[in-house]
């Protein structure tokens, strides 16, 4: 049967962006590799990275 692998008898995915073939479930349903869906979807920034030292006035009496 054409587009099928030998191995599972799956019908071949393949990545909707750069073709490669798809082999873990949650890439075969989303039509994505991990390298292209972190590429379309980056994780957010860490809200401890973006923290920013700010000047403060001395507290009175010390």
């Amino acid at each position: 049967m054409p587009g099928t692998t030998k191995a599972t008898g799956r019908r071949q995915v393949r990545c909707r962006l750069c073709g490669r073939p798809l082999t873990g479930t949650a890439s075969r349903r989303t039509g994505l590799g991990p390298a292209c869906d972190a590429k379309l979807h980056p994780a957010p920034p860490d809200i401890r990275t973006r923290r920013h030292e700010v000047a403060q006035d001395p507290l009175p009496g010390t």
